[in-house]
């Protein structure tokens, strides 16, 4: 690992002053950017830590739904969700390990938006909109591929509004050594409709099914899916699985997960 600078500020202001230092970049949770630092893959000069601002912190609801502040670890989403967006809950209480889970955020998970995080998937399928210090983003216009989203140079999440829906669940085969999703799938009922989120298949990133999605909001049953295929075309290929596996995980996880919400 590089040496480095590190800079706690207690505020958003402090921090994104901070931030426009040559070399500097924020982190939140940290499991993914030190690790990457570790292997010397990323090598900021100093480091921004957004954990210790007390405005980025917190669940609560609000406007537009339930808003989880971008620097709120798993763990603290898993038991303050769980009242009010039962299925939010379960995913959150479903990542990692209970250092991962009190030590990762929201806000880095989406930022860095790892094709195999549980995440992308809840705020894509919940129809969320992402909050930044500069503007509200769209779930559908955010994640733009692998480790790519909409975020410009300077910008950072503060929280993430996630509407509440009807029913919702997700359904993830993880692999056991990192408990990343080798499949994941989170399915919302509203009265608009329904949403199929996939996360960990895509070669791309997170994505939506949408022919499942045009099928479930006619009948909500998991038999709706039953004559509907998944291509591997796009899927990833790895020691883990095949895209055929994963596309076949993709169909059998949603009828799970519309299984679990009805």
């Amino acid at each position: 690992m590089h040496n480095f600078d590190f800079v706690k500020p207690a505020t958003l202001a402090d921090a994104l002053a901070a931030l426009k230092s040559d070399g500097a970049q924020a982190l939140s949770g940290g499991q993914t950017l030190i690790a990457s630092m570790k292997q010397r893959l990323a090598a900021p000069a100093t480091l921004v830590s957004l954990t210790g601002i007390p405005e980025l912190k917190g669940v609560c609801i609000g406007e537009g739904g339930l808003h989880v502040g971008a620097a709120t670890p798993h763990a603290e989403v898993a038991r303050e969700a769980a009242k009010h967006y039962p299925a939010l809950a379960a995913l959150a209480g479903g990542i990692g390990d209970p250092q991962v889970r009190n030590r990762g955020t929201i806000g880095g998970s989406i930022a860095n938006n790892d094709p195999s995080a549980c995440y992308p998937a809840g705020v894509l399928a919940s129809g969320a909109t992402i909050v930044t210090n500069r503007r509200r983003i769209a779930a559908d216009d955010y994640f733009q591929g692998l480790f790519t989203t909409a975020l410009h140079e300077g910008e950072i999440v503060t929280s993430v509004v996630f509407p509440i829906p009807q029913k919702a669940a997700y359904v993830k085969f993880d692999q056991p050594a990192s408990r990343f999703a080798l499949t994941g799938v989170f399915v919302a009922k509203t009265a608009d409709g329904v949403r199929v989120a996939v996360t960990g298949a895509g070669g791309d990133g997170v994505f939506r099914w949408t022919e499942a999605e045009a099928a479930l909001s006619a009948n909500f049953a998991a038999s709706a899916i039953a004559g509907l295929t998944v291509s591997p075309d796009g899927m990833i290929h790895d020691l883990h699985g095949t895209p055929a596996y994963r596309a076949h995980l993709v169909k059998v996880l949603t009828g799970h997960a519309v299984q679990a919400a009805a």
